[in-house]
């Protein structure tokens, strides 16, 4: 699934700006890199296949990161 530059809400309510999809120097792997919404504005990243993952909780079934727009 196409990870697209934007806003997102984590389904733990946290907000989340993607800025960019990199690739890891050594295996080629699709990275998102993605800032923070809230305190400092932190700068992360996290393996494409696990953003696009669902997650259980209180059995329900939650997409990790849901777009919400530009």
């Amino acid at each position: 699934m196409e990870i697209k530059t934007g806003k997102y809400r984590h389904f733990k309510g946290n907000m989340y700006e993607v800025i960019a999809i990199a690739k890891h120097s050594e295996t080629l792997e699709e990275m998102v890199v993605y800032r923070a919404l809230y305190g400092q504005g932190d700068v992360w990243v996290r393996p494409a296949a696990m953003w696009n993952e669902t997650v259980e909780r209180d059995g329900k079934t939650f997409r990790r990161f849901e777009y919400i727009g530009q």
